[in-house]
């Protein structure tokens, strides 16, 4: 492509009629028309950043008899799920609630909210999804929100450093009068408030331009440009982050803006606010939000001016007045730093004023499964393939790591895995999973952070690169490894414990490719459809004590009791419990009939297994897989053996490599399960 080729290419996609509309400029009469037609415009801060995080939607949906709701904008619709949060709707939903509390200003918009929990909670990611949010929705029509810039006849124009509501401009005096128009006809939320007043250096060019209009109010308005502003962090307009550093260092102008020495010559004092620059984090970040990071790290002194910021709303630049500011104050923090405030006196007024919200780790297997899916999907990982089970394997066990073992007599960690992640398991109802959340509130506070994991996975796929295959066995031992140096493990017991749930995890692999491996020996769908009518005509007949027709004698005959307790045996019903196992059976056939629904072989999950297994019996030994251990495979079993490679590439996400790996892994499980049969 030519240099002009694309020169048109990129004219052809400008949108001007766009970037005029985002910078707006027009008078303050045309303002308070604007504001008079859509009084959103002049929202605080926090009524704003709940707007917008509603904007994008949410659905309600019920756990364990709790409704909880999604809010889709932490899904971030930005970038396409970069920065989505998994697995903590409860937590995201308690955090929505305090912004919609403080938008109605029930009092939360006088707190500071803190994100608190272990290292790799997402808590720097909810503050930069909100961040990008507000960044967004400011250059949509429902999120637009206005500053001004004085352009006064006889100097030079200047924008208000800390990005104000034009609405300041109008004296206190005059208020009551402007709002009776501006709400004539609203009420509630609807209605328009004007908090707050002008900044010191706008107030000094105000009252400097008042004086020479002789009072005219008017005529000072007329110096005044309106203008659409776009909160943007890199910009720094209406988005600031504070990060501490040592304490030697720290320095509270960072907040509140500091003297422009260069101009106390020009203006003669360093009390004019012409020549302060009103640019620290609490000055830039009015009409927005403001990060903390590691809040708790702050020296006590700029403790002050954040009680002062979040409480009164209010900052002290140096040798000026309390300013007015509107903003969202966000901090986060870990578990360490918390101890520490909880344990020190001086910091009393801050835990007062402070509203903290625990983000702990995901503990639901479907969503950390996300969270790795998300970095590590096929499309994204060029030239390896992931095996089946690699991802989900990682997070099987980073969801182990942060759970308390159960109190409860009967139940693995395992299953209470299972049960948090809403699978239903014989013997357990929603009572059980609500008392083992009660018994362990503080689960998902410790644990495995997902970023080591990532760390884990990204190794495994550089590490060897004559493999062109990613398996769940590289994975396990990378993570295995990194526990020796791993800097969060404080003890050789928790490394032990780690270490022993890996265990779990294999032995938990062992069984999922034991499954599947039989699932493609049996994926004879015909076969697994006869021996399934064979079954329900024999448990019919069973169940309303009637004969079954011999397909070949047209003889009359009992039930084949042995057929129905050799499939029944396989997903271990007792005898005991093969005439309830039966009516069940025979009932779940007709609900479905009742509902339209015809059975077929995979309609029930038990049966399904029961069918699989008792298929797989009956045609393993004519594969005969375990002379794949001996490497002597005659022509025949080689090629019954591809076709089963060719359903697991096929029909389960396998490469030829894995496919064979995991061959060759389970037919050493049955050969070792027939050497300790024989022994």
């Amino acid at each position: 492509m030519k240099k002009n080729d694309i020169m048109a290419k990129i004219a052809g996609m400008q949108d001007l009629t766009n970037f005029r509309n985002l910078h707006w400029e027009g008078s303050f009469a045309d303002y308070l028309e604007i504001v008079k037609g859509d009084p959103r415009v002049a929202r605080t801060a926090y009524q704003r950043l709940y707007d917008m995080v509603i904007s994008y939607g949410s659905e309600e949906y019920s756990r364990n008899r709790e409704k909880l709701i999604h809010y889709y904008f932490f899904d971030d619709p930005f970038e396409n799920g970069k920065d989505a949060v998994f697995g903590i709707d409860k937590q995201l939903m308690d955090l929505v609630q305090i912004f919609r509390s403080a938008a109605h200003r029930y009092g939360t918009e006088r707190r500071v909210i803190l994100l608190h929990g272990p290292v790799g909670t997402a808590k720097s990611t909810i503050v930069r999804l909100l961040k990008k949010g507000m960044e967004h929705y400011t250059r949509l029509d429902d999120g637009r929100l206005y500053s001004f810039r004085w352009e006064p006849t006889d100097g030079e124009p200047m924008d208000c450093p800390m990005h104000e509501d034009p609405l300041h401009l109008i004296p206190p005096q005059f208020r009551e009068a402007a709002l009776e128009e501006l709400n004539e006809g609203r009420s509630g939320m609807e209605r328009v408030i004007i908090e707050g007043d002008l900044c010191p250096a706008c107030r000094f060019i105000f009252n400097e331009l008042l004086e020479q209009a002789d009072g005219d109010w008017t005529a000072v308005i007329n110096q005044v440009k309106v203008k659409r502003i776009l909160l943007s962090e890199k910009d720094r307009v209406g988005i600031g982050t504070f990060q501490p550093k040592d304490e030697k260092n720290q320095d509270s102008t960072e907040l509140t803006g500091d003297i422009n020495y260069r101009k106390i010559a020009e203006y003669g004092s360093d009390s004019d606010p012409r020549a302060f620059n009103f640019d620290g984090e609490l000055n830039i970040a009015n009409r927005g939000i403001v990060e903390f990071i590691e809040i708790l790290k702050l020296d006590v002194a700029f403790l002050y001016d954040l009680l002062t910021a979040s409480q009164e709303h209010k900052i002290k630049p140096k040798k000026f007045a309390h300013t007015d500011i509107d903003e969202v104050i966000l901090g986060h923090t870990n578990e360490a730093e918390y101890r520490r405030l909880l344990n020190n006196e001086y910091m009393e007024a801050l835990r007062d004023r402070t509203i903290k919200i625990d983000i702990p780790y995901n503990i639901r297997f479907q969503d950390e499964v996300k969270i790795y899916q998300r970095d590590f999907s096929q499309e994204k990982v060029i030239g390896k393939h992931i095996a089946p089970h690699t991802l989900q394997l990682a997070s099987f066990w980073a969801i182990l790591t942060r759970l308390e073992e159960p109190k409860r007599a009967g139940i693995s960690l395992v299953q209470k895995l299972r049960l948090y992640d809403g699978r239903s398991l014989p013997g357990f109802t929603e009572d059980t999973v609500i008392e083992l959340q009660e018994e362990s509130a503080h689960e998902g506070m410790f644990g495995i952070s997902p970023r080591y994991i990532q760390d884990k996975i990204s190794n495994a796929l550089v590490g060897d690169s004559s493999r062109s295959c990613l398996n769940p066995f590289m994975i396990m031992r990378e993570l295995e490894s990194g526990l020796r140096h791993h800097s969060l493990i404080t003890s050789k017991e928790q490394r032990k414990h780690f270490r022993d749930l890996l265990s779990v995890v294999r032995a938990e692999y062992d069984e999922i490719v034991k499954n599947e491996v039989q699932r493609a020996i049996t994926a004879d769908e015909e076969a697994i459809k006869r021996l399934s009518a064979n079954y329900i005509d024999n448990v019919k007949a069973y169940t309303q004590k009637q004969k079954v027709r011999n397909p070949y004698t047209g003889q009359d005959e009992p039930p084949d009791e042995r057929l129905m307790r050799a499939i029944e045996e396989k997903i271990e019903i007792p005898e005991s419990r093969k005439d309830d196992f039966r009516r069940e059976i025979m009932n779940y056939i007709g609900a479905l009939a009742i509902d339209g629904k015809q059975f077929t072989w995979d309609s029930n999950e038990r049966l399904r297994r029961a069918l699989e297994l008792k298929l797989f019996e009956d045609q393993k030994d004519s594969i005969k897989l375990t002379s794949l251990v001996s490497n002597v495979i005659d022509q025949e079993t080689q090629e019954k053996i591809e076709v089963v490679k060719s359903r697991m590439i096929k029909n389960m996400g396998y490469c030829e490599i894995c496919a064979t790996d995991v061959l060759n892994y389970v037919a050493s499980i049955f050969a070792r399960g027939d050497t300790q049969q024989r022994s």
